[in-house]
């Protein structure tokens, strides 16, 4: 089942007696994971599972939904606002989808081409981004081999093994709580209530949703937990690139055919974003989040964009890193894609304070 279809499945859109089935076993296999879930957090919170300590201050940047939520933008600028302050920062990540066995690092002269891990590493040049399955290993890595005093755990919210300082949650405006149900039902990691553990939240993609929703989505999550600090923010386009690194002005796309494709959790996001840009989006492909693309689909997707007399074909940031290296037609339509930052419209300050106030005593 393709993400698509999985998507109108979960969230009642696709109707009918096939559905209606499909829809009560996925409810079964929910319930058996939001109790393997319930049983591993008690474990945690009540101290019976093991926690590891590492000589650092870690800020983890994770989610309760799966799927396009914006914490790479958010661990980047997160990483931006601490290497102001000179400290020994390196971000962890897991590296999704990692097509080499083991562990890859990424320092001076290596660079991973994986997803999240190759945006951190162009996105953050200075920084050293350790790609490592086990975050324990990874964090002592950081610590002995590059002399971190401060670690940005990507995607960290779930994995309770390692202690951190500060948990700081992604959560899409325009999808909040995965449609209400525990995956593979929804798109809940966990439960809502498990935003107790939480000290931040980061409301993205607000200019895409109403103020009503964002005061309802803020009123749930304090009933959760009085004590978060709720920011909100955008996906901000900074620019857009070609395949040779060129960088093309937003004023040039307004009104071109644009033939948009991506891989990633939220394409309806990125869709809009192009529209925003004043761009003629004509036709658009998804793919599966996290796809791995061929020469085939590269073929497929230039002879969609000629068939469309489309001025442009656009991707993200993500799902270029993936087709860089693949093969492109020497005389077919522009490939660019469209670079975005998180840009705070509420809360920043007081985000900004608590992270400051972490460090406090924490870091000489």
């Amino acid at each position: 089942m393709n993400q698509e279809t999985y998507r109108k499945l979960i969230s009642g859109q696709s109707r009918g007696l096939v559905a209606v089935v499909g829809r009560f076993f996925l409810q079964i296999a929910a319930a058996g994971y939001s109790s393997a879930i319930g049983l591993r957090n008690f474990l945690y919170s009540s101290g019976r599972l093991k926690t590891h300590h590492v000589n650092a201050t870690i800020f983890s940047i994770g989610n309760i939904t799966t799927g396009g939520t914006g914490k790479t933008p958010l661990v980047i600028w997160l990483y931006r606002f601490l290497n102001q302050k000179e400290l020994r920062c390196a971000i962890l990540t897991r590296g999704y989808k990692t097509r080499t066995e083991g562990r890859e690092t990424r320092d001076e002269g290596r660079e991973t081409k994986i997803d999240e891990p190759a945006i951190l590493a162009e996105s953050c040049p200075q920084a050293k981004v350790v790609v490592n399955p086990d975050r324990i290993a990874g964090a002592i890595e950081a610590v002995n081999k590059f002399g971190a005093n401060v670690l940005i755990l990507d995607d960290g919210f779930q994995h309770r093994r390692l202690v951190r300082n500060i948990d700081i949650v992604a959560i899409d405006a325009t999808r909040p709580f995965g449609y209400g149900k525990i995956l593979p039902a929804g798109l809940l990691r966990e439960p809502p209530c498990s935003l107790k553990r939480a000290d931040a939240i980061v409301l993205t993609r607000c200019d895409q949703t109403s103020e009503a929703q964002l005061s309802r989505i803020e009123e749930k999550l304090h009933l959760i937990n009085p004590d978060l600090i709720i920011t909100r923010s955008i996906h901000n386009p900074t620019c857009a690139k070609t395949v040779n690194g060129e960088e093309i002005a937003f004023d040039k796309l307004k009104g071109k055919k644009i033939f948009g494709f991506c891989g990633i959790g939220n394409p309806e996001a990125f869709f809009s974003t192009i529209k925003k840009l004043g761009a003629d989006l004509i036709d658009s492909k998804v793919y599966n989040d996290h796809h791995c693309y061929t020469g085939a689909d590269m073929t497929d997707i230039c002879q969609k964009g000629r068939n469309l007399r489309a001025d442009y074909i656009l991707t993200t940031q993500k799902d270029w890193t993936k087709i860089a290296s693949l093969p492109l037609p020497p005389k077919g339509i522009p490939f660019a894609y469209v670079t975005i930052e998180l840009k705070f419209t509420a809360g920043e300050d007081n985000l900004k304070h608590l992270i400051e106030e972490t460090l406090t005593g924490k870091i000489s």
